[in-house]
This record gives structure tokens, C-alpha cells and sequence, in this order.
């Protein structure tokens, strides 16, 4: 390594060769080196703002698994934050899916808490959240609120009077009474965001759903060389105009502004995600059909993706369920016709539920899909016995059906819904596994050679960097993960195990030590 870049790679005695007698030179004893993993999918500023807020996950990632146990947590965290009556409590990671009472929490559970402090909790996929009585009086909701397009509000039944839940754009309701951090403890909690990456051996990170707040802490990150690792943004697509005019258009140290963000639908452990055929079991009484539904309507989904064609903006677009799926599908369609042109690389996030057929038309229109293969481990199990049934949960993140319809793929863990954990995320797509030990759509794993494709080179290439990054060749940047062991060579269920020994990222340690 040279100068940040790698300049050579090839037998020992060639690579001493180049090196010349001044060169530090590292005997890894057996022990394995990988490129710098890239994060296929995820959101490094989400993470960050997580760090001053209550982790009331269940386990592995948390200790919750019942409201009782949610309240104890956001109590503790109040009393260790000395948060004084009328601040903010901010809570993350809650999942129905793991609480005893398997329900969300609501207002009242959370005025059991503090009615003396608005309290605001994400679901742990983020797209539902829940408030207590002071948090909605603040936030300007009430029964005569209404349920904003692509979202619902609750409601407790007869008195149509809110009950603490919020479904997607709804939870936009309390975007302007919450309070926002100073610039100097965002970038404090930047700095501890990007160590998190790094000890998963991530050299490239994303916030793939960025606002402008969010893109101003970066580029600042950016140009007071904070940022540790790369990161490239993709801007939400309502503000997409503004975040990436020709100013906002240029990479600033390891900041890049990558493309625009689109949101199609919601999360299928949340019973939000947009479905074909209806769940398997409906949440919250709703009717047997119900099917989630679109965050957005088809002819704004098509304008905006047209619009991004004609600027030249990459496209990432969350669709977890198929009918979402094919929403997008026929969105690029039509902007391909509207505006000609090749190497799009659409991404398609999560692709839950994508179809066998859809993924055919995907080939032919230059779009890749970033599977969030970690789903069957945390939530394979809710999947096949309520969400979606066992038939539809075994085909959930279908690698295998993208490989043989020619696709290129990466994977992702959508940080912070679960933790960047790549080498878990690999052991995922290759085990499918689920919490229970059960196997759920073993016709649909991957190699774990081919898993690791997916989080170096692959998903370089879904960023347009595969000429910088992704491989060990000379001309790449020098970003290279060390592993206790070789992910190929130790059994399957040993992956997880293998230990982060050490990150680089442009030849200069930023985890561990070699």
C-alpha cells in the first residue's frame, strides 16, 4: 500500500519486491484478509442519532421483550440522562414481534412512563412510531387530525381519539416538535456511529434516505475530516432538488452525494409493507384482505424517477412488499422511454417479497436488488407464522432466483434496524436461518463465496465504485478488513463467530491492530 491506494497484490515474494526494505510488513499468521466491506444499504446518520436515544430492542440487539420491560427501560434512561420534566424522551428498537403482549405500545403505556415528558419511540424497523398524551399535545394531533396520504393514525375504537400509533407518513406529524440535537453533538455522535462500521470491518457506508440536516452534518463531517469512512448519500426524494443542484452535487473529502431515495412502502414485520395477496394474518383487526398499502401514488412515483433519469441521479427505491415491487418496476419503464440511456443501476431496497416474474422484467431494464437477507434470522420466523405465511416467508429475500435470472445483487442490514454486522449478515444468505434454528427457504440460499460478493464487489458496483473499490487489485483504494479466520474455510454455522481483527481504510487503522 502507497499513498492510500494498493500497489501490488500477487506472490509474497513480488509484493516484497515493490515494497522495498522501509515497507511495514505484517505477517497475518492464517489469519484472513478481505476488502473493506461495503454496506450495500443503511443509514450512518440514523445510527448516529440513535446514540442518545433508549435501545428497547429485544434480544440479541436489546433486553426487551415486554411493555413492562419497555417502560422499566425508558424510565432508566430518564434518570441516567437527567432529563428534566418537558425534555424529549426518545426510545428505538421496539418490536411487537418479541413483546410478550404482542402489541405496540400506546399512549397509555406511555404516560405510565412520564406525563411530565413527551416521549416519541421508533418501531424498530422505522417506520411506525408511538407518543404519549404530552408528545401528541406538543406534535398539534388530535382526534380531528387527519390521516395524512400514505399513512395512518390509530384510534382507539368509537371516540376515533388517537391511540399512540403511527403508521408511516403519519408519524411525519411530529417532524417539527421534536427537538434536533446542536451541530457539535451530531458530529460527536458521527464520530461514534462511524466506529460502530468500522468494527464490522465496514470501509464505505450510506445514509440512504437523507435529509437536509443530515446532509449538512456530513458535509461538515466531510470538511473538518471527520469522516473516518466513506459514505455516500442518497437524498430523500422530496428534497431531492434542493439537496443535489449542481453545488450540492460535488463529493467533499469522503462524502458523496450518490443519487435520490424513494419510499414506496412500509415494513412487513410492521404489517405495513404493500402486498399483491393480503397478509396472513392482518394486524390490528383490520379486514381479511387487507394488503398494506402505497406510501405514494403511481403518477408521482413515476415523475420523480423520470425527473432523477433526466438529472442524471441514481435511484434507490424502498420496496418490501411485491406489489411495491412492481410499482417501481413500472416506473422505470416508463422513464426509460421518457429518457433513453444505459447503466441506471436502479436499486430495488429490500425486495422482500419480489416475484419470480419481476425479477426477470428486472434484468432487462438495468436494476439490482439489495436484499436485506438478515430479515430471515430476526424476523423469518413472524414472517412464515403471521406475516406472510409459510410458502410466501420461504421465498423472502429470493437470492437464489436473482442469481439465475442474471441479476447482480447485494446484501444489507439496514442499520439501525438491526446492527451493521456483515459477517452475520453473510452467515444469513447462506444459512437462512431463523431465530427458532429453523431453516426457512433453503432452495433460496447463496454460496457464502457468493455472499461475500454481495457486501465487497457487488455492492461497489451498485454504488458505481467498482473501479475504486470492492477487490484486492492494484489502483483500489487500500481498504481491507481482517478476519480471525476465512469465512470460506470454517463451517457454516462458525461465521458469526469470526472476529473483526482489524479495519483499514486507505492503508490507516481504524478498528483493531495487526
Amino acid at each position: 500500500m502507497r499513498g492510500g491506494r494498493i500497489v501490488a497484490a500477487g506472490p509474497a515474494a513480488q509484493a516484497m519486491a515493490t515494497a522495498g526494505e522501509g515497507a511495514w510488513k505484517v505477517d497475518l499468521a492464517g489469519r484472513a484478509l478481505l476488502p473493506g466491506f461495503v454496506d450495500g444499504h443503511g443509514h450512518l446518520a440514523k445510527l448516529a442519532a440513535n446514540m442518545r436515544s433508549a435501545n428497547l430492542a429485544p434480544p440479541p440487539v436489546g433486553n426487551v421483550t415486554s411493555i413492562a420491560g419497555l417502560q422499566a427501560a425508558l424510565r432508566d434512561h430518564i434518570a441516567s440522562r437527567g432529563i428534566a420534566a418537558g425534555g424529549w424522551v426518545r426510545g428505538h428498537g421496539y418490536d411487537p414481534a418479541f413483546l410478550v403482549e404482542a402489541r405496540h405500545p400506546t399512549r397509555d403505556d406511555l404516560d405510565q412512563v412520564s406525563r411530565d415528558h413527551p416521549i416519541y419511540i421508533s418501531h424498530v424497523s422505522g417506520h411506525l412510531a408511538a407518543a404519549n398524551s404530552l408528545a401528541m399535545q406538543l406534535a398539534g394531533v388530535t382526534a380531528a387530525t387527519p390521516d395524512p396520504t400514505g399513512g395512518v393514525i390509530r384510534r382507539r375504537p368509537g371516540s376515533g381519539e388517537p391511540d399512540g400509533v403511527f403508521e408511516e407518513n403519519a408519524m411525519g406529524l411530529f417532524a417539527d416538535a421534536l427537538p434536533r440535537p446542536s451541530l457539535g453533538e451530531q458530529l460527536d455522535d458521527l464520530d461514534e456511529a462511524q466506529q460502530v462500521y468500522a468494527s464490522y470491518g465496514i470501509t464505505m457506508a450510506q445514509e440512504g434516505a437523507m435529509f437536509p440536516a443530515e446532509q449538512q452534518v456530513l458535509l461538515r463531517a466531510a470538511e473538518e475530516s471527520r469522516l473516518t469512512i466513506d459514505v455516500a448519500g442518497y437524498a430523500f426524494w422530496a428534497m431531492a432538488g434542493e439537496m443535489l443542484g449542481d453545488n450540492a452535487r460535488q463529493s467533499r473529502g469522503r462524502f458523496r452525494n450518490a443519487g435520490v431515495k424513494l419510499m414506496l412502502d412500509g415494513s412487513p414485520q410492521g404489517k405495513t409493507a404493500w402486498l399483491t395477496d393480503p397478509y396472513h394474518v392482518p394486524p390490528n383487526g383490520r379486514a381479511p384482505d387487507y394488503r398494506g398499502y402505497p406510501t405514494m401514488p403511481d403518477a408521482r412515483v413515476a415523475g420523480v424517477v423520470e425527473m432523477a433519469f433526466e438529472q442524471g441521479w441514481q435511484v434507490i427505491a424502498h420496496c418490501n412488499g411485491d406489489a411495491a415491487c412492481e410499482q417501481l418496476i413500472e416506473a422505470v419503464e416508463s422513464g426509460r422511454r421518457a429518457s433513453p440511456g444505459s447503466d441506471r443501476r436502479t436499486v430495488m431496497i429490500h425486495a422482500q417479497t419480489v416475484r419470480e416474474d419481476q425479477l426477470e422484467r428486472m434484468a432487462g431494464l438495468d436494476m439490482t436488488p439489495s436484499f436485506f437477507a438478515s430479515h430471515v434470522y430476526y424476523w423469518g420466523d413472524y414472517h412464515r407464522d403471521s406475516v406472510l405465511g409459510p410458502a410466501r416467508a420461504a421465498r423472502i429475500s429470493p437470492m437464489r432466483s436473482a442469481h439465475r435470472a442474471g441479476l447482480r445483487f447485494n446484501l444489507h442490514n439496514d442499520a439501525p434496524v438491526v446492527p451493521p454486522d456483515i459477517l452475520r449478515l453473510v452467515w444469513c444468505a447462506a444459512a437462512r436461518r431463523t431465530r427458532s434454528g429453523k431453516v426457512l427457504g433453503e432452495d433460496q440460499a447463496i454460496s457464502v463465496e457468493d455472499a461475500l460478493r454481495a457486501v465487497t464487489i457487488d455492492a461497489a458496483w451498485a454504488h458505481f465504485e467498482e473501479g475504486r473499490r470492492g477487490s484486492i487489485e492494484v489502483g483500489k483504494l487500500a481498504d481491507l478488513v481482517v478476519l480471525s479466520a476465512d469465512p470460506t474455510a470454517v463451517p457454516l454455522e462458525g461465521i458469526p463467530e469470526i472476529r473483526i481483527v482489524a479495519t483499514l481504510k486507505e492503508g490507516a487503522l481504524v478498528h483493531g491492530a495487526v
